[in-house]
């Protein structure tokens, strides 16, 4: 059995003239939490987007526990909370919850996913009353609904209040305790420092640093208890130019 739940090896993307992924190597171990920073800009959605299938490398190989995306989500090992995810018109969160439920061969139970992703109080509410926080929780809700091994989250605390994002960590942590593996992008280093055990930072479409929060910093030369932005400003502004997506 292949050790790692996801692996990019010399991967590459581009858009007409812009090469928003370039020669990209990464594997990710299965069971542990990663976080994958990047300037606007670094290939990070381009980069998501070939790990779930949803675009296809110009050249190089995405595996998913050994093989491509799309078996990976049709045998429902993959959950996906992506920034710009639609809801049903006037369905209530219950109502989305069943729906991603009967996507996937083995789901998680329906109170399990509504306690999970705090929405225990909200099962019966329209997804369109939601308030910009409650939406995203609504959307990892539906990332939980088959019960994935692998769970791709791209900014998924945006617009969430401070109880609700320590909620939602607490959440993420406790499901990645079961063996599950977690990969998340975003902009709120504070965030990677706190619930990664291990940082990719992206720039220009490749990989310029990978480690621990310690080894980061390290790595950018900046003392061991400075922010992780500086380490991030560091690694990223030689590459500032780049210009994937």
């Amino acid at each position: 059995m292949d050790d790692m739940a996801l692996r990019l090896t010399a991967t590459s993307r581009s858009f007409g003239a812009v090469r928003a992924v370039d020669g990209l190597d990464l594997a990710v171990e299965r069971g542990s939490v990663v976080a994958v920073l990047g300037p606007n800009g670094a290939g990070k959605t381009t980069a998501i987007a070939m790990m779930l299938g949803l675009l296809p490398p110009d050249s190089g190989t995405v595996t998913l526990f050994g093989g491509t995306p799309a078996e990976a989500v049709r045998a429902g090992r993959v959950g996906a909370m992506l920034q710009d995810g639609a809801f049903v018109p006037g369905a209530t969160v219950r109502d989305v919850i069943e729906l991603a439920r009967a996507l996937y061969p083995h789901p998680m139970d329906t109170g399990a996913i509504l306690t999970a992703a705090g929405l225990t109080g909200l099962a019966g509410r329209r997804l369109d009353r939601l308030s910009a926080g409650e939406a995203q929780r609504a959307r990892f809700a539906f990332a939980l609904a088959g019960d994935p091994e692998l769970l791709v989250l791209d900014e998924p605390a945006a617009a969430m209040d401070v109880a609700a994002r320590q909620a939602f960590w607490t959440a993420v942590r406790s499901y990645a305790a079961h063996g599950r593996t977690v990969l998340f992008s975003t902009h709120q280093l504070h965030e990677a420092d706190d619930h990664a055990d291990r940082i990719v930072v992206l720039a220009a479409g490749r990989v310029v640093a990978d480690g621990t929060s310690a080894q980061i910093r390290a790595k950018a030369g900046v003392p061991d208890g400075a922010s992780l932005d500086a380490a991030f400003l560091a690694l990223t502004s030689s590459s500032a130019s780049g210009t994937g997506q």
